[in-house]
C-alpha cells in the first residue's frame, strides 16, 4: 500500500480557470502541477498553442544536413544502423523512409539482440563494408560505440551520430555527434528519446527539401517510440507525442493500422495507453525473442498485404513473450516462496538458466513494482556467462550501485532505475555480495527504502465519477513520466461484487457502492492475490474515457484503498442525540430551542428555507457547530453523514419534517422555478445547491435537469464549478421519456429513505 498524500487546497487564478472553460477539477490539477501561467497552461493543453524549438538547436545539425545531402546528391550508399527497442526501430524507420523522400536509398540494419547485442559492433560493420557504404547514420545508438566507431574511421566509413542515451567522459569518433544530452538541461529538447532526436534531422533535411510538410507523416513513429521508451512528458516531447497521436487516429501507416486491427484496438479513440500495452509490447517482442529488422519493415511497408502477413507474425511472437514472461515470474515467485530469507535483502538477485534473456527484464519490472526493492533477473549461457536485467524503485541508483562492482562484470551499462549486466557464472556470489552492501548502504543513506507515495490531486464522491468528468480529465492527457494519471479519492465506499477477469483470472472487475447505493465497476489489474478491503473504505483510483465494442465509457481503475477514518465513527459515538421525528407540532419546540442554545445550524432544505427564511439553512451553507438541528429529512445517508462533517456537532435534534418533493411533477414545477429565476439573474449555480433548494438528491437534480432540456425548456452545461443554464430550443429531443423514467426511480429513492429516516432507531441513521 502507498502513503497516501492528500491534494493540497490550492486557490485557483481566475485567469487559468478561463483556459480551461471553466473546469474548476482540471484547473486544480494544473495548478497542483504548478502549471498557473494561462499561456503555458493554454500551451499544455493544446499543442497548436506551443512553440516547439528549432531543429537547428541541436549542435552539429548543420553539419549532419550537409553531409547527408551531399550523400544524397553523388548517390552515395547510406547505412542506417538502429536498436532492436521499439525506440530505436521507430527511429530506424523514421530515417529511413526520409532519405527514401529525398532520393536515396538506403540500407539498414538494427542488431540482432542474442548474437550481438546493443549497440555498434565491429563484425557486422565489417559486413556492411564489405557491401559498400561511403556514410552511417546511427539512430539511438552510437554515443558510447568508441571502439567500433575508431574502426570505421580507420575503414574511411564517415559516421553521424543520432543518440540521447548517457555521454561518457568524452565523444567517440564521428563527423558529428546530434544528442540532447549536449543542450542545457532545461531546452525543450534535453528529454527527446532517440526516434525524437531522429525527427529533429529528418525535419530539417525535409525543411531543406522544400518538403517541410511531409515531416507530419513522421510523427506518428515519434509518439510511438516517446512511449515505448518510457520518456519525459515535457517541453517538445509532449508537443511530439500529441501530435503524434494525431496522426496515429489517421490511420496512414499501414503497418500501424494491421497491428491494430489485429490486437481489435480501434484507432479513432487511440491513446498512450494503447501504444504503452498494445503496439509496443508487440513490436518489443521482435527484439526480445528474434531480428527486429522486420520491424522497420512493417512500419514503412506501402503493401497492405505485406503489412498483415507481418502483423500476424508479430501476435503470434508476442503470445510466445507472454508466455515466457509468465513462465519467468512464476519461477521467480516459487523461488521466493520457498526461500522467504530472499526478501530480506535489499536487492532480490535471482538466476536460472531456463530463462529466456529476451523477457528478463519485463518480469524484472513487475518484481521490482511488487516487492519494492530492486530485481536483477539473469540467465545462463552455455559459455557459462550470466546476463542480465535490473530494474529499481525510485530512490536507488541500481547503475550505481553495479558501477561499484564493476571489477566482477564482464560488462554493464544503463541509468539510475534500469541496467544491463553480463558477468561469469562463477563470480555471482561475490557479485551478490557486493551489489547487496552498495544497495543496502543507498538505503542507509535514506533512512530505509524509499516509501510508496501517491499524490492524490482531487476528491470526486462516486455520484460525481461520470463520462464528461472523464473526458475532461482527458484535456490533460497523453499521460506518463512528468505528467501522470492524476490519482483521485473516492471517500466512503465499499465492495459489492468481485469478478475475476482475464486468460488467468488474475485481475479483478470490483462494483463498489457508496452509501446512497450509487455503484461503479472498478478494475484492479493483477489484483487477484491481494487482500479486498472489508466494511466501508477510502478508494484512490484513475479515471479514463474509454471505448469498447463502440461503447463510450468510463473506465475506472485501482490504485489503493486505505481504511474509512474512523474519526468520523468515533463522533459518531459521542454523539448526544434528541429525537422529536415523532412530534406533531414540532415549531414551538424548534423556536425554543433557538433560543436557548447560541450555537446552533438549523438544516432545513426545500420549502422550508421560506418558512424559516431566517434560521433555516441548506447543506451548502451549514457551518461548525454545537448543536445541529436536522429540520427536514435528508434525502440519503450519505447528505446526513456529510452534514454532520461539515457541523461537527456534539449534540444533533432529530425532526422529520417531509420536504415532499418525491413526486415528479411538484418536483420539477420546483425545479423548473429555480432555473428560470437563475436564469433572470445571469448566474452560476452548482448541482449541490440546486439540491438543497430542492430537497433533493443531486442524481435527481442532474435528471431533472437532463427533462427540462430534452423538452427544449431549458439549455444546460455541466461543468466542475457549477451549473450553465440558459434558454432552450423550445424543440423536444425525443430523449425526454427516457429521462423521466430515470428521474422517477431517483426519487423513489429518495423517497425510501425517507421512510427509513422516518421509522428506524435512531442510532441506525449514523451507523
Amino acid at each position: 500500500m502507498f502513503q497516501w498524500i492528500e491534494p493540497r487546497e490550492n486557490g485557483i487564478p481566475a485567469a487559468l480557470l478561463e483556459v480551461t472553460g471553466g473546469q474548476g477539477l482540471i484547473a486544480r490539477i494544473l495548478a497542483h502541477r504548478g502549471i498557473t501561467d494561462p499561456q503555458r497552461a493554454r500551451a499544455f493543453l493544446n499543442p497548436a498553442f506551443y512553440q516547439p524549438a528549432p531543429p537547428e538547436d541541436l549542435p552539429g545539425m548543420e553539419i549532419a544536413c550537409q553531409r547527408i545531402s551531399r550523400a544524397i546528391q553523388r548517390g552515395e550508399r547510406i547505412w542506417v544502423w538502429g536498436d532492436f527497442d521499439v525506440d530505436g526501430q521507430t527511429a530506424t524507420a523514421l530515417l529511413v523512409q526520409t532519405l527514401r523522400w529525398l532520393g536515396a536509398e538506403p540500407r539498414y540494419h538494427v542488431p540482432v539482440r542474442e548474437t550481438e547485442g546493443h549497440g555498434v559492433n565491429i563484425p557486422y560493420l565489417e559486413k556492411i563494408l564489405e557491401q559498400g557504404a561511403d556514410l552511417m547514420i546511427t539512430c539511438d545508438t552510437g554515443i558510447t560505440a568508441f571502439e567500433a566507431l575508431e574502426y570505421a574511421r580507420e575503414r574511411s566509413l564517415e559516421v553521424i551520430v543520432t543518440d540521447h542515451h548517457l555521454l561518457g567522459e568524452r565523444l567517440p569518433p564521428a563527423l558529428t555527434h546530434l544528442t540532447p544530452r549536449l543542450l542545457p538541461e532545461n531546452h525543450p529538447m534535453c528529454g527527446l528519446p532517440g526516434v525524437g532526436v531522429a525527427y529533429q534531422l529528418a525535419l530539417a533535411l525535409l525543411t531543406r527539401a522544400g518538403q517541410p510538410e511531409r515531416a507530419q507523416e513522421l510523427l506518428d513513429l515519434v509518439a510511438l517510440g516517446i512511449v515505448a521508451d518510457v520518456a519525459l512528458q515535457i517541453g517538445d516531447t509532449r508537443y511530439l507525442l500529441q501530435q503524434g497521436l494525431q496522426e496515429l487516429r489517421r490511420g496512414k501507416r499501414l503497418g500501424v493500422r494491421a497491428v491494430l486491427e489485429r490486437a481489435e484496438v480501434s484507432r479513432l479513440w487511440l491513446n498512450e495507453e494503447h501504444l504503452g500495452f498494445v503496439l509496443a509490447p508487440r513490436l518489443n517482442a521482435l527484439g526480445r525473442l528474434g531480428d527486429a529488422n522486420p520491424a522497420v519493415e512493417l512500419l514503412t511497408t506501402t503493401d497492405e498485404a505485406r503489412a498483415r502477413v507481418l502483423a500476424e507474425e508479430l501476435e503470434i511472437l508476442n503470445m510466445r513473450r507472454q508466455f515466457l514472461t509468465a513462465q519467468v515470474l512464476a519461477a521467480a515467485e516459487d523461488r521466493l516462496r520457498t526461500d522467504s530469507s530472499l526478501l530480506r535483502a535489499p536487492v532480490l538477485i535471482l538466476e536460472n538458466s531456463q530463462w529466456a534473456p529476451g523477457v528478463i527484464g519485463i518480469a524484472a519490472s513487475h518484481l521490482a513494482q511488487r516487492y519494492h526493492r530492486p530485481v536483477i533477473l539473469m540467465s545462463a549461457s552455455s559459455s557459462g556467462i550470466l546476463r542480465g536485467s535490473a530494474r529499481s524503485i525510485e530512490g536507488v541508483d541500481i547503475t550505481a550501485a553495479i558501477t561499484a562492482c564493476k571489477d566482477l562484470l564482464i560488462g554493464f551499462g544503463g541509468h539510475p532505475m534500469a541496467a544491463g549486466l553480463a558477468l561469469m557464472a562463477e563470480q555471482l556470489p561475490a557479485f551478490r555480495a557486493c551489489l547487496t552492501r552498495q544497495v543496502q548502504a543507498q538505503v542507509d543513506a535514506l533512512g530505509g527504502l524509499p516509501e510508496r507515495t501517491l499524490q492524490l490531486e482531487a476528491v470526486l464522491r462516486l455520484e460525481e465519477i461520470h463520462l464528461k468528468v472523464a473526458e475532461a480529465l482527458e484535456q490533460l492527457a497523453p499521460f506518463g513520466p512528468g505528467n501522470p494519471t492524476p490519482a483521485l479519492m473516492v471517500p466512503d465506499v465499499r465492495i459489492s461484487n468481485v469478478i475475476a477477469i482475464g486468460r488467468n483470472d488474475d485481475h479483478l472487475r470490483i462494483t463498489v457502492e457508496d452509501r446512497m447505493g450509487n455503484e461503479r465497476g472498478v478494475l484492479w489489474w493483477n489484483g487477484a492475490n491481494a487482500d479486498l478491503p472489508e466494511g466501508w473504505f477510502d478508494l484512490a483510483c484513475t479515471l479514463r474515457a474509454s471505448t469498447y465494442q463502440g461503447t463510450r465509457d468510463v473506465q475506472v481503475e485501482w490504485l489503493d484503498w486505505r481504511p474509512r477514518q474512523v474519526e468520523q465513527i468515533d463522533l459518531y459515538g459521542m454523539l448526544e442525540v434528541m429525537d422529536y421525528r415523532a412530534e406533531a407540532h414540532p415549531l414551538p419546540l424548534l423556536e425554543r430551542m433557538m433560543a436557548e442554545a447560541p450555537y446552533v445550524q438549523v438544516w432545513g432544505e426545500g420549502e422550508a428555507l421560506e418558512h424559516l427564511s431566517q434560521i433555516a439553512r441548506d447543506r451548502t451553507a451549514l457551518q461548525p457547530a454545537d448543536m445541529l438541528i436536522v429540520w427536514t429529512v435528508p434525502p440519503s445517508n450519505s447528505v446526513l453523514r456529510k452534514a454532520l462533517e461539515q457541523v461537527k456537532p456534539k449534540q444533533v435534534v432529530l425532526f422529520g419534517v417531509n420536504p415532499q418533493t418525491e413526486e415528479t411533477e411538484p418536483f420539477l414545477q420546483r425545479l423548473a422555478g429555480l432555473v428560470k429565476f437563475m436564469m433572470r439573474q445571469k448566474r452560476t449555480v452548482t448541482l449541490e445547491k440546486l439540491a438543497g433548494l430542492t430537497a433533493q438528491s443531486e442524481a435527481a437534480v442532474r435528471l431533472g435537469l437532463c427533462y427540462l432540456e430534452a423538452c427544449g425548456f431549458v439549455r444546460v452545461r455541466f461543468t466542475d464549478t457549477g451549473v450553465i443554464i440558459s434558454e432552450g430550443t423550445r424543440q423536444p429531443t425525443g430523449e425526454a421519456p427516457a429521462y423521466q423514467k430515470q428521474l422517477q426511480t431517483a426519487l423513489e429513492e429518495t423517497a425510501a429513505y425517507r421512510r427509513f429516516y422516518l421509522s428506524a432507531q435512531r442510532m441506525s441513521l449514523f451507523s
